[in-house]
Protein backbone atom coordinates (compact mmCIF):
# COMPACT_ATOMS: atom_id res chain seq x y z
CA UNK A 1 0.00 0.00 0.00
CA UNK A 2 1.10 3.67 -1.12
CA UNK A 3 0.65 6.86 0.74
CA UNK A 4 -2.11 8.76 -0.79
CA UNK A 5 -0.34 11.79 -0.88
CA UNK A 6 3.44 11.35 -1.27
CA UNK A 7 3.15 7.71 -2.53
CA UNK A 8 5.71 6.52 -0.47
CA UNK A 9 5.06 2.36 0.30
CA UNK A 10 3.55 1.84 3.96
CA UNK A 11 3.16 -1.11 6.22
CA UNK A 12 0.38 -0.65 8.91
CA UNK A 13 1.17 2.84 10.02
CA UNK A 14 -1.67 5.30 11.34
CA UNK A 15 0.51 8.09 9.92
CA UNK A 16 2.79 8.22 6.87
CA UNK A 17 6.37 8.15 8.10
CA UNK A 18 7.29 10.56 5.01
CA UNK A 19 4.84 13.59 4.98
CA UNK A 20 3.00 12.86 8.31
CA UNK A 21 -0.24 12.57 6.60
CA UNK A 22 -3.45 10.67 8.43
CA UNK A 23 -3.53 7.27 7.20
CA UNK A 24 -6.73 6.34 9.51
CA UNK A 25 -9.18 6.94 6.90
CA UNK A 26 -7.34 5.79 3.93
CA UNK A 27 -6.80 2.42 5.10
CA UNK A 28 -10.57 1.76 6.00
CA UNK A 29 -10.95 3.00 2.80
CA UNK A 30 -8.55 0.10 1.18
CA UNK A 31 -9.95 -2.21 3.33
CA UNK A 32 -13.51 -1.71 2.26
CA UNK A 33 -12.41 -1.86 -1.61
CA UNK A 34 -10.84 -5.00 -0.87
CA UNK A 35 -13.77 -6.64 0.88
CA UNK A 36 -16.28 -5.88 -2.22
CA UNK A 37 -12.97 -7.52 -4.17
CA UNK A 38 -12.98 -10.72 -2.35
CA UNK A 39 -16.96 -10.94 -2.47
CA UNK A 40 -16.89 -10.04 -6.53
CA UNK A 41 -14.42 -12.53 -6.50
CA UNK A 42 -16.46 -15.10 -4.72
CA UNK A 43 -19.52 -14.60 -6.89
CA UNK A 44 -17.84 -14.93 -10.15
CA UNK A 45 -16.65 -18.15 -9.13
CA UNK A 46 -20.65 -19.29 -8.54
CA UNK A 47 -21.37 -17.68 -12.11
CA UNK A 48 -23.35 -14.92 -10.26
CA UNK A 49 -21.47 -12.42 -12.40
CA UNK A 50 -24.18 -9.86 -11.96
CA UNK A 51 -23.40 -9.89 -8.44
CA UNK A 52 -20.01 -10.05 -9.18
CA UNK A 53 -20.18 -6.70 -11.27
CA UNK A 54 -21.82 -4.77 -8.66
CA UNK A 55 -19.43 -5.69 -5.99
CA UNK A 56 -16.29 -4.97 -8.34
CA UNK A 57 -17.97 -1.76 -9.37
CA UNK A 58 -18.23 -0.63 -5.81
CA UNK A 59 -14.69 -1.89 -4.96
CA UNK A 60 -13.49 0.42 -7.85
CA UNK A 61 -15.28 3.18 -6.25
CA UNK A 62 -13.67 2.99 -3.63
CA UNK A 63 -9.89 2.26 -4.89
CA UNK A 64 -9.59 2.66 -8.47
CA UNK A 65 -6.27 1.46 -8.87
CA UNK A 66 -7.25 -1.60 -7.65
CA UNK A 67 -5.16 -3.27 -10.30
CA UNK A 68 -7.25 -6.96 -9.52
CA UNK A 69 -10.13 -5.82 -9.30
CA UNK A 70 -10.30 -3.97 -12.64
CA UNK A 71 -8.99 -7.02 -14.41
CA UNK A 72 -11.48 -9.31 -12.99
CA UNK A 73 -14.32 -6.43 -13.65
CA UNK A 74 -13.04 -7.09 -17.13
CA UNK A 75 -12.89 -10.78 -17.35
CA UNK A 76 -16.89 -10.61 -16.15
CA UNK A 77 -17.48 -8.10 -18.99
CA UNK A 78 -15.88 -10.77 -21.64
CA UNK A 79 -17.87 -13.59 -19.97
CA UNK A 80 -20.78 -12.48 -20.31
CA UNK A 81 -20.19 -11.45 -23.86
CA UNK A 82 -19.67 -7.25 -23.39
CA UNK A 83 -16.04 -7.90 -25.42
CA UNK A 84 -16.18 -4.00 -25.55
CA UNK A 85 -16.65 -3.05 -22.01
CA UNK A 86 -13.97 -5.57 -21.21
CA UNK A 87 -11.30 -4.02 -23.22
CA UNK A 88 -11.83 -0.59 -22.02
CA UNK A 89 -11.24 -1.94 -18.30
CA UNK A 90 -8.24 -3.74 -19.50
CA UNK A 91 -6.95 -0.91 -21.22
CA UNK A 92 -7.84 1.71 -18.19
CA UNK A 93 -5.84 -1.08 -15.94
CA UNK A 94 -2.48 -0.81 -18.00
CA UNK A 95 -2.72 2.62 -18.00
CA UNK A 96 -2.54 2.25 -14.32
CA UNK A 97 0.14 -0.50 -14.41
CA UNK A 98 1.96 -0.74 -17.70
CA UNK A 99 4.12 -3.27 -16.41
CA UNK A 100 3.36 -6.82 -15.18
CA UNK A 101 -0.03 -6.18 -15.62
CA UNK A 102 -2.15 -9.35 -16.82
CA UNK A 103 -4.32 -6.54 -19.37
CA UNK A 104 -1.19 -6.62 -21.32
CA UNK A 105 -2.09 -10.23 -22.31
CA UNK A 106 -5.55 -10.10 -22.65
CA UNK A 107 -5.35 -6.93 -24.97
CA UNK A 108 -2.16 -8.39 -27.09
CA UNK A 109 -4.51 -11.65 -27.14
CA UNK A 110 -7.40 -9.83 -28.53
CA UNK A 111 -5.68 -7.35 -30.77
CA UNK A 112 -3.46 -9.75 -32.71
CA UNK A 113 -6.58 -12.16 -33.50
CA UNK A 114 -7.85 -10.68 -36.07
CA UNK A 115 -10.70 -12.59 -36.80
CA UNK A 116 -12.38 -12.31 -33.01
CA UNK A 117 -12.12 -8.25 -33.70
CA UNK A 118 -14.36 -8.88 -37.03
CA UNK A 119 -16.30 -11.55 -35.21
CA UNK A 120 -17.17 -8.89 -32.57
CA UNK A 121 -17.49 -5.99 -34.93
CA UNK A 122 -20.42 -8.10 -36.43
CA UNK A 123 -22.03 -8.97 -33.03
CA UNK A 124 -22.36 -5.56 -32.42
CA UNK A 125 -24.02 -4.74 -35.01
CA UNK A 126 -26.33 -7.44 -36.09
CA UNK A 127 -27.36 -6.77 -32.22
CA UNK A 128 -28.32 -3.18 -33.01
CA UNK A 129 -29.83 -4.26 -36.38
CA UNK A 130 -32.19 -6.80 -34.31
CA UNK A 131 -33.13 -4.02 -32.01
CA UNK A 132 -34.24 -1.80 -34.95
CA UNK A 133 -36.07 -4.84 -36.40
CA UNK A 134 -38.10 -5.06 -33.00
CA UNK A 135 -38.93 -1.12 -32.91
CA UNK A 136 -40.14 -1.54 -36.25
CA UNK A 137 -42.19 -4.62 -35.61
CA UNK A 138 -40.78 -7.02 -37.53
CA UNK A 139 -40.30 -10.02 -35.31
CA UNK A 140 -38.96 -12.75 -37.54
CA UNK A 141 -36.23 -10.56 -38.89
CA UNK A 142 -35.04 -9.90 -35.47
CA UNK A 143 -35.17 -13.19 -34.49
CA UNK A 144 -33.06 -14.71 -37.70
CA UNK A 145 -30.41 -11.93 -36.47
CA UNK A 146 -30.25 -12.82 -33.03
CA UNK A 147 -29.73 -16.17 -33.44
CA UNK A 148 -26.92 -15.44 -36.33
CA UNK A 149 -25.48 -13.13 -32.97
CA UNK A 150 -25.60 -16.22 -30.38
CA UNK A 151 -24.04 -18.20 -33.31
CA UNK A 152 -21.35 -15.61 -33.08
CA UNK A 153 -21.14 -15.28 -29.50
CA UNK A 154 -23.07 -17.58 -27.49
CA UNK A 155 -22.30 -15.95 -24.51
CA UNK A 156 -24.19 -12.93 -25.21
CA UNK A 157 -26.64 -12.41 -22.15
CA UNK A 158 -28.72 -9.63 -23.34
CA UNK A 159 -29.11 -11.46 -27.09
CA UNK A 160 -30.49 -14.73 -25.25
CA UNK A 161 -32.97 -12.52 -22.91
CA UNK A 162 -34.12 -10.39 -26.13
CA UNK A 163 -34.41 -13.80 -27.95
CA UNK A 164 -36.98 -15.15 -25.14
CA UNK A 165 -38.64 -11.85 -24.77
CA UNK A 166 -39.72 -12.31 -28.70
CA UNK A 167 -40.84 -15.69 -28.41
CA UNK A 168 -42.45 -14.61 -25.55
CA UNK A 169 -44.49 -12.37 -27.15
CA UNK A 170 -44.78 -15.00 -30.07
CA UNK A 171 -46.22 -17.37 -27.25
CA UNK A 172 -43.54 -19.62 -27.98
CA UNK A 173 -42.74 -20.91 -23.98
CA UNK A 174 -41.16 -23.79 -24.73
CA UNK A 175 -38.41 -21.38 -27.00
CA UNK A 176 -38.26 -18.54 -24.61
CA UNK A 177 -37.38 -21.13 -21.55
CA UNK A 178 -34.72 -22.70 -23.62
CA UNK A 179 -33.48 -19.31 -24.72
CA UNK A 180 -33.33 -18.18 -20.83
CA UNK A 181 -31.94 -21.38 -19.60
CA UNK A 182 -28.98 -21.11 -21.85
CA UNK A 183 -28.56 -17.21 -20.38
CA UNK A 184 -28.59 -18.70 -17.29
CA UNK A 185 -25.85 -21.40 -17.91
CA UNK A 186 -23.72 -17.86 -18.97
CA UNK A 187 -24.92 -15.97 -15.60
CA UNK A 188 -26.55 -17.92 -12.80
CA UNK A 189 -28.59 -14.98 -11.19
CA UNK A 190 -29.22 -12.26 -13.51
CA UNK A 191 -32.56 -10.33 -12.21
CA UNK A 192 -33.73 -9.73 -15.56
CA UNK A 193 -33.42 -13.63 -16.72
CA UNK A 194 -34.69 -14.90 -13.43
CA UNK A 195 -37.86 -12.34 -14.14
CA UNK A 196 -38.26 -13.37 -17.73
CA UNK A 197 -38.17 -17.34 -16.37
CA UNK A 198 -40.90 -16.25 -13.96
CA UNK A 199 -43.44 -14.86 -16.69
CA UNK A 200 -42.52 -18.14 -18.77
CA UNK A 201 -43.50 -20.04 -16.30
CA UNK A 202 -46.42 -18.53 -15.59
CA UNK A 203 -47.77 -18.61 -18.74
CA UNK A 204 -46.73 -22.53 -19.32
CA UNK A 205 -48.79 -23.10 -15.69
CA UNK A 206 -51.95 -21.39 -17.38
CA UNK A 207 -51.56 -23.22 -20.90
CA UNK A 208 -51.44 -26.05 -18.69
CA UNK A 209 -54.71 -26.17 -16.82
CA UNK A 210 -56.37 -24.96 -19.61
CA UNK A 211 -55.20 -28.18 -21.57
CA UNK A 212 -56.23 -30.05 -17.71
CA UNK A 213 -59.99 -28.24 -18.29
CA UNK A 214 -60.49 -29.94 -21.33
CA UNK A 215 -59.53 -33.56 -20.07
CA UNK A 216 -62.14 -32.89 -17.27
CA UNK A 217 -64.74 -33.67 -20.85
CA UNK A 218 -63.15 -37.30 -20.46
CA UNK A 219 -63.30 -40.24 -18.78
CA UNK A 220 -61.22 -43.61 -18.74
CA UNK A 221 -61.24 -46.68 -16.86
CA UNK A 222 -58.31 -50.15 -17.49
CA UNK A 223 -59.36 -53.30 -18.89
CA UNK A 224 -56.99 -55.35 -18.98
CA UNK A 225 -53.54 -53.98 -19.90
CA UNK A 226 -55.43 -51.23 -21.81
CA UNK A 227 -56.85 -47.94 -20.64
CA UNK A 228 -60.23 -46.79 -22.56
CA UNK A 229 -60.88 -43.36 -23.05
CA UNK A 230 -64.12 -42.30 -23.73
CA UNK A 231 -66.64 -39.25 -23.45
CA UNK A 232 -68.94 -39.30 -20.46
CA UNK A 233 -72.18 -39.10 -21.95
CA UNK A 234 -71.03 -42.15 -24.06
CA UNK A 235 -73.38 -45.42 -23.58
CA UNK A 236 -72.78 -48.89 -24.68
CA UNK A 237 -75.29 -50.43 -26.30
CA UNK A 238 -76.71 -53.49 -26.81
CA UNK A 239 -75.68 -56.65 -28.98
CA UNK A 240 -79.14 -56.86 -30.74
CA UNK A 241 -78.70 -52.61 -31.65
CA UNK A 242 -74.64 -53.12 -32.31
CA UNK A 243 -75.92 -55.86 -35.17
CA UNK A 244 -78.56 -53.50 -36.61
CA UNK A 245 -76.66 -50.81 -36.95
CA UNK A 246 -74.08 -52.75 -38.97
CA UNK A 247 -76.87 -54.26 -41.14
CA UNK A 248 -78.49 -50.80 -41.78
CA UNK A 249 -74.80 -49.71 -42.24
CA UNK A 250 -74.04 -52.49 -45.01
CA UNK A 251 -77.04 -51.38 -46.91
CA UNK A 252 -76.91 -47.71 -47.03
CA UNK A 253 -73.07 -48.54 -48.03
CA UNK A 254 -74.59 -50.27 -50.72
CA UNK A 255 -76.95 -48.20 -51.62
CA UNK A 256 -74.05 -44.86 -51.76
CA UNK A 257 -71.89 -46.75 -53.97
CA UNK A 258 -74.15 -47.54 -56.50
CA UNK A 259 -76.03 -43.91 -56.98
CA UNK A 260 -73.08 -41.68 -56.32
CA UNK A 261 -69.31 -43.32 -56.25
CA UNK A 262 -69.26 -45.19 -58.87
CA UNK A 263 -70.35 -42.02 -61.61
CA UNK A 264 -67.88 -40.02 -59.61
CA UNK A 265 -65.09 -41.73 -59.41
CA UNK A 266 -63.57 -40.53 -62.83
CA UNK A 267 -64.75 -36.34 -62.11
CA UNK A 268 -62.55 -37.32 -58.78
CA UNK A 269 -59.73 -38.34 -60.74
CA UNK A 270 -59.79 -35.30 -63.12
CA UNK A 271 -59.93 -32.88 -60.39
CA UNK A 272 -57.40 -34.06 -57.87
CA UNK A 273 -54.76 -34.07 -61.36
CA UNK A 274 -55.70 -30.53 -61.78
CA UNK A 275 -54.91 -30.01 -57.92
CA UNK A 276 -51.21 -32.01 -58.29
CA UNK A 277 -50.64 -29.31 -61.87
CA UNK A 278 -51.81 -26.55 -59.90
CA UNK A 279 -50.06 -27.17 -56.35
CA UNK A 280 -46.87 -27.94 -59.14
CA UNK A 281 -47.17 -24.83 -60.27
CA UNK A 282 -47.27 -23.12 -57.20
CA UNK A 283 -44.07 -25.03 -55.64
CA UNK A 284 -42.13 -23.48 -58.93
CA UNK A 285 -43.55 -19.80 -58.59
CA UNK A 286 -42.40 -20.02 -54.67
CA UNK A 287 -39.05 -21.62 -55.70
CA UNK A 288 -38.40 -18.82 -58.31
CA UNK A 289 -39.24 -16.16 -55.59
CA UNK A 290 -36.89 -17.76 -53.26
CA UNK A 291 -34.04 -17.97 -55.80
CA UNK A 292 -34.51 -14.08 -56.50
CA UNK A 293 -34.25 -13.77 -52.51
CA UNK A 294 -31.43 -15.22 -52.08
CA UNK A 295 -29.60 -13.14 -54.95
CA UNK A 296 -30.71 -10.67 -53.38
CA UNK A 297 -29.09 -11.43 -50.28
CA UNK A 298 -25.97 -12.42 -51.69
CA UNK A 299 -25.59 -8.65 -53.82
CA UNK A 300 -26.45 -7.09 -50.45
CA UNK A 301 -23.49 -9.29 -48.39
CA UNK A 302 -21.20 -8.17 -51.46
CA UNK A 303 -21.99 -4.94 -50.96
CA UNK A 304 -21.53 -4.89 -47.20
CA UNK A 305 -17.90 -6.47 -47.28
CA UNK A 306 -16.60 -3.27 -47.46
CA UNK A 307 -18.46 -1.57 -44.97
CA UNK A 308 -17.71 -4.50 -42.47
CA UNK A 309 -13.87 -4.16 -43.64
CA UNK A 310 -14.38 -0.25 -42.91
CA UNK A 311 -16.15 -1.38 -39.12
CA UNK A 312 -13.36 -3.15 -38.19
CA UNK A 313 -10.84 -0.47 -39.17
CA UNK A 314 -12.79 2.06 -37.02
CA UNK A 315 -12.79 -0.19 -34.02
CA UNK A 316 -8.98 -0.35 -34.11
CA UNK A 317 -9.01 3.24 -34.84
CA UNK A 318 -11.10 3.69 -31.58
CA UNK A 319 -8.93 1.24 -29.49
CA UNK A 320 -6.02 3.41 -30.44
CA UNK A 321 -7.37 6.66 -29.64
CA UNK A 322 -8.20 5.70 -26.32
CA UNK A 323 -4.52 4.48 -25.93
CA UNK A 324 -3.19 7.73 -26.99
CA UNK A 325 -5.63 9.63 -24.66
CA UNK A 326 -4.79 7.26 -21.66
CA UNK A 327 -1.00 7.76 -22.57
CA UNK A 328 -1.44 11.70 -23.06
CA UNK A 329 -3.30 11.73 -19.50
CA UNK A 330 0.20 9.73 -17.96
CA UNK A 331 2.75 11.70 -19.30
CA UNK A 332 1.55 14.72 -18.71
CA UNK A 333 1.18 14.26 -15.06
CA UNK A 334 4.66 12.80 -15.26
CA UNK A 335 5.91 15.87 -16.19
CA UNK A 336 6.32 15.16 -19.90
CA UNK A 337 4.32 17.94 -21.41
CA UNK A 338 6.00 18.14 -25.08
CA UNK A 339 5.45 14.11 -25.32
CA UNK A 340 1.93 14.49 -23.75
CA UNK A 341 0.86 17.47 -26.26
CA UNK A 342 2.22 15.27 -29.16
CA UNK A 343 -0.11 12.16 -28.18
CA UNK A 344 -2.82 14.81 -28.05
CA UNK A 345 -2.85 15.72 -31.51
CA UNK A 346 -3.11 11.99 -32.11
CA UNK A 347 -6.26 11.77 -30.17
CA UNK A 348 -9.39 11.16 -32.73
CA UNK A 349 -12.12 13.51 -30.99
CA UNK A 350 -15.35 12.28 -32.71
CA UNK A 351 -14.70 8.51 -31.55
CA UNK A 352 -14.30 9.69 -27.90
CA UNK A 353 -17.57 9.13 -25.78
CA UNK A 354 -19.49 12.57 -24.18
CA UNK A 355 -18.00 11.53 -20.44
CA UNK A 356 -14.28 10.88 -22.17
CA UNK A 357 -14.85 13.72 -24.19
CA UNK A 358 -14.77 16.00 -21.05
CA UNK A 359 -11.77 14.81 -19.49
CA UNK A 360 -9.88 15.27 -22.95
CA UNK A 361 -10.79 18.60 -23.28
CA UNK A 362 -10.00 19.34 -19.43
CA UNK A 363 -6.18 17.63 -20.56
CA UNK A 364 -6.08 19.34 -23.67
CA UNK A 365 -6.34 23.13 -21.80
CA UNK A 366 -4.01 21.96 -19.10
CA UNK A 367 -1.31 20.53 -21.79
CA UNK A 368 -1.75 23.77 -24.51
CA UNK A 369 -0.93 26.53 -22.52
CA UNK A 370 2.57 24.36 -21.55
CA UNK A 371 3.37 22.63 -24.80
CA UNK A 372 2.60 26.13 -26.86
CA UNK A 373 5.12 28.03 -24.18
CA UNK A 374 7.72 25.48 -24.51
CA UNK A 375 7.53 25.19 -27.95
CA UNK A 376 7.44 29.38 -28.53
CA UNK A 377 10.84 29.58 -26.06
CA UNK A 378 12.37 26.36 -27.55
CA UNK A 379 11.75 27.97 -31.22
CA UNK A 380 12.50 31.81 -29.87
CA UNK A 381 16.16 30.35 -28.37
CA UNK A 382 16.91 28.23 -31.58
CA UNK A 383 16.66 31.42 -33.91
CA UNK A 384 18.12 33.39 -31.01
CA UNK A 385 21.56 31.49 -31.66
CA UNK A 386 21.23 30.76 -35.77
CA UNK A 387 19.13 27.62 -35.50
CA UNK A 388 16.95 28.30 -37.94
CA UNK A 389 15.49 25.22 -39.07
CA UNK A 390 15.00 24.11 -35.61
CA UNK A 391 13.36 27.31 -34.67
CA UNK A 392 10.48 26.85 -38.65
CA UNK A 393 9.56 23.63 -37.07
CA UNK A 394 8.88 24.78 -33.22
CA UNK A 395 7.42 28.12 -34.17
CA UNK A 396 5.13 26.50 -36.80
CA UNK A 397 3.83 24.29 -34.42
CA UNK A 398 3.10 27.06 -32.47
CA UNK A 399 1.07 28.93 -35.06
CA UNK A 400 -1.02 25.67 -36.31
CA UNK A 401 -2.62 26.34 -32.75
CA UNK A 402 -2.83 30.08 -32.09
CA UNK A 403 -1.72 32.04 -35.05
CA UNK A 404 -1.42 35.31 -32.63
CA UNK A 405 0.49 33.71 -29.87
CA UNK A 406 2.54 36.00 -27.91
CA UNK A 407 0.61 38.88 -29.54
CA UNK A 408 2.08 38.06 -33.14
CA UNK A 409 5.69 37.21 -31.89
CA UNK A 410 5.64 33.88 -32.52
CA UNK A 411 4.19 34.61 -36.46
CA UNK A 412 7.11 37.44 -36.80
CA UNK A 413 10.12 35.04 -35.74
CA UNK A 414 8.77 32.45 -37.89
CA UNK A 415 8.84 34.89 -40.74
CA UNK A 416 12.32 35.79 -39.81
CA UNK A 417 13.26 32.37 -39.51
CA UNK A 418 12.23 31.32 -42.83
CA UNK A 419 13.64 34.94 -44.41
CA UNK A 420 16.72 33.83 -42.78
CA UNK A 421 17.17 30.33 -44.41
CA UNK A 422 16.44 31.87 -47.65
CA UNK A 423 12.56 30.63 -47.73
CA UNK A 424 10.83 33.93 -48.89
CA UNK A 425 7.33 32.82 -50.23
CA UNK A 426 7.16 31.07 -46.66
CA UNK A 427 7.86 34.23 -45.03
CA UNK A 428 5.69 36.39 -46.67
CA UNK A 429 2.82 34.87 -45.22
CA UNK A 430 3.64 35.39 -41.83
CA UNK A 431 4.92 39.09 -42.76
CA UNK A 432 1.67 39.98 -44.15
CA UNK A 433 -0.14 38.54 -40.28
CA UNK A 434 1.78 40.86 -38.41
CA UNK A 435 1.00 44.09 -41.02
CA UNK A 436 -2.87 43.34 -41.07
CA UNK A 437 -3.08 42.50 -37.24
CA UNK A 438 -0.87 44.91 -35.44
CA UNK A 439 -0.37 47.86 -37.52
CA UNK A 440 1.46 50.75 -36.23
CA UNK A 441 3.89 48.58 -34.41
CA UNK A 442 8.16 47.63 -35.11
CA UNK A 443 7.23 44.71 -36.21
CA UNK A 444 4.42 45.72 -38.56
CA UNK A 445 6.77 48.23 -39.90
CA UNK A 446 9.45 46.09 -40.47
CA UNK A 447 7.09 43.43 -41.95
CA UNK A 448 5.87 45.93 -44.39
CA UNK A 449 9.56 46.57 -46.02
CA UNK A 450 10.10 43.00 -46.37
CA UNK A 451 6.69 42.35 -47.97
CA UNK A 452 7.37 45.69 -50.07
CA UNK A 453 10.78 44.50 -50.91
CA UNK A 454 9.78 41.11 -52.19
CA UNK A 455 6.99 42.73 -54.38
Amino acid sequence: MRCYNCGSELDREERCPSCGADLAIFQRIIRTSNAYYNQGLERASVRNLSGALESLRKCLKFNKNHIDARNLLGLVYYEMGETVDALSEWVISRSYQPKNNPANRYLDAIQQNRGQLATINQTIKKYNQALRYCEQDSRDLAMIQLKKVLSLNPKLIRGHQLLALLYLQEDKLDLAKKSLRNAGKVDANNTLTLRYLKEVNQKLKEKGNDQKAKDDDLISYQSGNETIIMPKRFKESSLGSTILSVIIGLIVGAAVTASLIVPSVRSTANDEAQEKLLAANNEMVAKDRIIRELQDEIEALDGRVDEERQNYEQVEDKIRTYQRLIEAYVTFHAGETMQAGDLLKEVEYSYLSVDVKRIYNDLNTQVKEQYLETLYTDGYAAYSRGGYEEAIINLQKVVAEQMDYQDGNAAYYLAQAYRRSGDLNSAREYYQFVVDNYPGTQRARTSRNYVDAQE
